[in-house]
């Protein structure tokens, strides 16, 4: 049986020196960038993927270059980080990259779309805040596979936060995001519904089976994620229709040394923010890895957590990362 290893990795400002991110002062010693480097090395090693996606890219091709040493013959980004007009040595924005040990075949644009951008009523210019990779990548067995990379839009300090629980209905998400979304309270929660109905419509065009890794920006039973994967949110219907799967729901949980009390497995947090732990960094897959699915050729075995440096400081570290990294195991037909 073949397999095929997945990852999604979060860099945390990956920036080769001498640049700096966002203000001259934040930049890494050469010694620092080593650290980083030699433990982003040493993290791709242990997940042996063959697939990976990447956020917070802004030297690509120092990325370039340390993954193509680790056997990652294809790469992928599609966008130059922007950098301060006044000083050309700080850079104001990230990017995503995309590696690969098998053919790339093709790079895919994602639009926007155009109907999404007029029903939440975005004030402004719309663009992705970090433009999506799609790629087109040719398996060892010939078959066809597409690949989303995402890092949606963050949400600004202060702005409302909603917790969601897996009973809330779409229905109760709309009603009580309704308010704030139509007098602009939070407009990052906007845009992020932007992003991910334009990603929704263009995964609806997509014939192939797709795997789509992100970093969401947005928590477990998010607006976000309907909006990503869920006709329903879309069509106004009551009747929950998806385009893809969270990988983490497709394999049986393992309980090691259970305790006698608990009652459900707690999910793991891929990020922590003033001490909380939060589900951000995903993996989706379209339908024909669903083993309950009639046209299914593929199957998810596991679904991996790589967060050991978390274990002395839960938000990371600047030489490491603020993010877990999800690998995801899949059986090729």
């Amino acid at each position: 049986m073949q397999t095929l290893r997945i990852g999604t990795f979060n860099l945390f400002q990956f920036v080769e020196p001498p640049y700096s991110w966002y203000d001259k002062k934040n930049s890494f010693s050469k010694q620092q960038w080593l650290d980083k480097t030699a433990w982003i090395k040493n993290q791709i090693i242990d997940m042996n993927c063959d697939v990976i996606g990447f956020q917070e890219v802004f030297s690509k091709n120092a990325l370039e270059k340390l993954t193509k040493e680790l056997g990652f013959d294809y790469f992928v980004s599609v966008e130059d980080a922007k950098v301060d007009n006044k000083d050309p040595n700080i850079f104001i924005s990230t990017t995503v990259a995309l590696v690969s040990k098998y053919p790339i075949l093709e790079i895919v644009e994602v639009p926007a779309d155009t109907k999404s951008i007029v029903k939440h009523k975005l004030e402004d210019n719309f663009q992705f805040s970090r433009t999506p990779i799609k790629a087109i990548i040719e398996l060892p067995d010939k078959q066809i596979i597409t690949v989303y990379v995402n890092h949606l839009k963050s949400n600004r300090e202060n702005e409302l936060e909603y917790l969601f629980r897996k009973e809330h209905t779409l229905e109760e998400k709309i009603l009580k995001t309704k308010d704030a979304l139509e007098k602009n309270i939070s407009k990052s929660l906007k845009q992020r519904l932007c992003e991910a109905s334009s990603l929704f419509f263009d995964i609806k065009e997509t014939n192939t089976p797709i795997i789509f890794m992100c970093d969401l920006n947005d928590k477990e039973f998010s607006l976000t994620i309907e909006a990503l994967t869920n006709e329903a949110y879309h069509e106004n219907t009551k009747e929950n229709s998806y385009l893809l799967y969270d990988c983490y729901n497709l394999v049986d949980k393992k309980i090691h040394n259970p305790h006698p009390e608990q009652k459900k497995i707690q999910r793991t947090p891929t990020s922590y923010f003033q001490g909380k732990g939060s589900v951000l960094d995903y993996i989706f897959v379209s339908k024909e890895f669903v083993t309950n699915e009639k046209k299914t050729i593929r199957k998810i075995t596991s679904y991996e957590i790589y967060n050991k440096h978390f274990h002395n400081n839960p938000h990371g570290s600047l030489l490491q990362s603020d993010h877990a990294q999800i690998v995801c195991n899949i059986e090729l037909n």
